[in-house]
């Protein structure tokens, strides 16, 4: 895979594709996925964001199948609305990307039912989101899903005693766990896949340290992290080289259930796929089978 790029995308002709988040990373990955012909549904919270998101990548690509879904993944009762609603319009999915996020906001908040922020939409939403779909991934054509993790996830740990944040808020250490909770799923997913016969692909990504507007929107531009991403621009790869990883592990014929994808130089922070060795906490089958437990019970969801 030297020096993969999105021009190395096989043909995704008739592939029907959901991807979360309207800019950055999202909209790098529905611009390729777009260009190399699949059916694009890009999904956000903001609509004015997203048509402008889909009037951009129609631009860009004449002809482009590609439509705006309303989905707020820090409310569980619109992801459960937003999946209604495309099983009406469609019989089946094959390639879903939980690439939405959000980062590091400087207090506690709380998503529509009460979960911390982080963990309510980097995690909990997406894996209430990919539960709703379950029943169009295994009518899809060799179905994929990939979860977005982060170099964060390193230092991550899930603090089972405390998993909402509610006796100690740190921002990052929230983060760090919301992107090893994103990794350890994509990983539980592939082996209870294969365990049940769902027919199920499921990659773990990350896009190193990527120029994007996650840090600001969530820190807040005069944060100090806000700063470094405004000044030290240039320590941070372009959004499209960040996506790679991500649509490798999308598409490649040669990306493994249950693989983990990043770049490959400088430790993971910048480059073209390669693939990533997860942290060892993300390798624990027992605390990631104990995650899913409590997270079928927190999102009122089933994998059935």
């Amino acid at each position: 895979m030297t020096n993969w790029t999105s021009s190395d995308i096989p043909p995704q002709w008739n592939r029907d594709v959901i991807v979360t988040g309207t800019g950055g990373l999202g909209f790098q990955d529905a611009l390729a996925l777009a260009t190399a012909g699949a059916n694009v549904v890009i999904a956000g919270r903001n609509p004015e964001k997203g048509a402008a998101a889909v009037a951009a990548i129609k631009r860009a690509v004449p002809g482009a199948q590609v439509r705006f879904g309303k989905l707020d993944l820090a409310d569980l009762g619109s992801v459960a609305a937003f999946a209604g609603q495309l099983a009406q319009e469609q019989d089946s999915l094959d390639l879903l990307i939980n690439n939405a996020a959000v980062m590091r906001p400087p207090e506690r908040r709380e998503t529509r039912d009460g979960f911390e922020l982080q963990f309510g939409t980097n995690y909990l939403g997406h894996f209430a989101l990919t539960a709703h779909l379950l029943p169009l991934l295994r009518k899809g054509q060799e179905p994929r899903v990939v979860t977005l993790s982060s170099v964060a996830a390193r230092q991550g740990a899930i603090d089972f005693e405390d998993l909402q944040a509610e006796r100690s808020y740190r921002s990052m250490h929230v983060y760090a766990q919301s992107k090893l909770a994103c990794l350890m799923f994509a990983l539980e997913l592939s082996r209870r896949s294969k365990a049940a016969g769902w027919g199920i692909e499921s990659l773990a990504a990350h896009p190193g340290i990527t120029r994007t507007d996650l840090i600001v929107n969530g820190s807040g531009r005069s944060s100090l992290h806000g700063r470094l991403r405004r000044y030290l621009w240039f320590l941070f790869q372009p959004a499209w080289q960040g996506a790679l990883p991500t649509l490798f592990a999308a598409t490649d014929p040669s990306a493994r259930d249950g693989g983990y994808y990043g770049p490959d130089r400088l430790g993971g922070t910048r480059g073209y796929p390669t693939d990533e060795q997860p942290p060892r906490q993300a390798l624990d089958d027992a605390a990631a089978a104990r995650l899913w437990e409590l997270s079928l019970d927190l999102a009122k969801v089933q994998f059935a």
